[in-house]
Parts: structure tokens; sequence; C-alpha cells
């Protein structure tokens, strides 16, 4: 899911730093998951707190955006930006307002990212929106190619590439706040995958996207097994991803 939403955000934006939580998505997931836990709901609870604002936050950047009844791609950029630190604040005065001994403890783990606190349940919740988000966008993969034209030459081919954004961003969007929402904050995966499927199989998204669902799960398998079973404790799955993902991209 964060590998197919970090190639269509790279897409969306002709920009190969893009990420899934270049419109602060993943963000805003993560200041309603530590919302509910510092409101003391069940798991069930954080993950639902956290993919409502997760959704609530694109609306935001998507909202803001417009201006003088245009939107344009550098604008839902720095919207993203804007709302992005926002609520990266608005975590941090969650995590100084927390209990220390108990509950800011639980928030950080979580901000973390883990996948030993996923269930049955929670992937019954959760895996419904990823995979709506996945179809919509492997529908969507050859006319994802055209976004970096202008709209006058992508009106003479028959696309309509406002209504493609809008789809992608509300595609790729829904996959991010579900994904945080049941494993916490996980980086790099959205970032290394889509360059790796590029390397592989070039730019064209018809195969760039089908390569990332293949690929993004087979990296978050091998980090998962390695996360379990490195040492007795588990590690949180995001350290992992960036301390093999950074060098792994350095060298790409």
């Amino acid at each position: 899911g964060l590998a197919v939403a970090g190639a269509a955000f790279q897409s969306l934006f002709s920009n190969p730093l893009a990420t899934p939580d270049t419109l602060g998505v993943a963000t805003g997931a993560s200041f309603g998951a530590a919302l509910g836990i510092i409101l003391g709901f069940g798991s069930i609870g954080i993950q639902t707190c956290a993919f409502i604002v997760g959704i609530v936050c694109v609306g935001l950047v998507y909202s803001i955006s417009k201006v003088k009844g245009e939107r344009s791609m550098i604008m839902i950029i720095l919207a993203g930006m804007v709302i992005s630190s926002l609520f990266q604040a608005m975590v941090s005065l969650i995590k100084y307002v927390a209990d220390p001994q108990d509950t800011l403890p639980q928030i950080t783990f979580w901000l973390m990212g883990s996948l030993s606190g996923v269930g049955f349940e929670e992937l019954m919740l959760g895996s419904p929106f990823i995979i709506i988000g996945i179809v919509i966008i492997f529908l969507l993969r050859w006319k994802m190619n055209m976004l970096s034209l202008h709209e006058d030459e992508s009106k003479s081919l028959g696309v309509n590439l406002k209504v493609v954004r809008l789809f992608t961003i509300m595609s790729a969007a829904l996959i991010t706040a579900s994904v945080v929402s049941i494993c916490g904050n996980v980086g790099w995966v959205g970032l290394l995958i889509p360059h790796i499927s590029r390397m592989i199989f070039g730019n064209n998204n018809k195969s760039v996207i089908p390569a990332c669902i293949g690929l993004g799960a087979i990296f978050m398998i091998v980090i998962d097994t390695i996360a379990r079973s490195a040492i007795a404790s588990e590690i949180p799955i995001s350290i992992l991803t960036a301390v093999i993902g950074a060098p792994f991209f350095i060298t790409l």
C-alpha cells in the first residue's frame, strides 16, 4: 500500500522525493492515534481515530490549496507542508502533556511503527480501504503517465487531468491513512520501493504500480522478519526501514 501511494505521489508531483506523507496524511493519522491513546481508547478506537484524522488532514490540504478559484500542484504541496507541520506540532503537544510513566511510552512506541499489535480485527477494519485505494490507482496507472503533461495536451489525448489528480490524491491518502492507523508511521517504503521498481521495469506506470505492490510486500515481510528475530525484543519497523533503506537508497 505505501509503495503504491509513494509511486502515485511521485508521478502526480513529478518529484522523485515525494512520499506517502507529502500531503501530511501520515502526520495527521499519527496525531489521531496519539489523541486516541491519551483519551484511553482501545486498539480499534485508536485505529479509527487515526484514520479519520488522516482523511480530514488531506481534506484540509485540498480545500486550502485553492487560490482565486484555481488549484495548482505547487499550492497543494505547500498546503501539505503547512498542514503536516501543524499536526506534527500537535503530536508534540500531546506528548508533552501525556503521562510520562504510562501514556508517553505507548505514544512513542506507536509512532515508531510496528506490526506486533496487528491482529485479524485490525486488519479487517483497515484493509478494505487499502485495497480500494490500490485498485483505483491500478486502474488509473496508464493515465498517470500523463500527469506531467500540460492540461491542454492531456485534453487532446482524451484525459481529464483534474479528475485523475483528484482520484490519485484521494486513493493514495486513503491507503496512507489506513496503513498508518493499523501499524503506525512506517517510513522509506513509499520512497525506496518505487525507485527500485523504476530501475527494474522503467518509468511506465503500467509496470511500476504492479511492481510496487509485489516488491513493497516482499520488502515489508523481510523487514518484519528481521524486526522479530534480530534480538530478543521486537525492533520497531520504522527504525529498520530507515537503517536499511537509507544506505540502499544512497547506493541506488
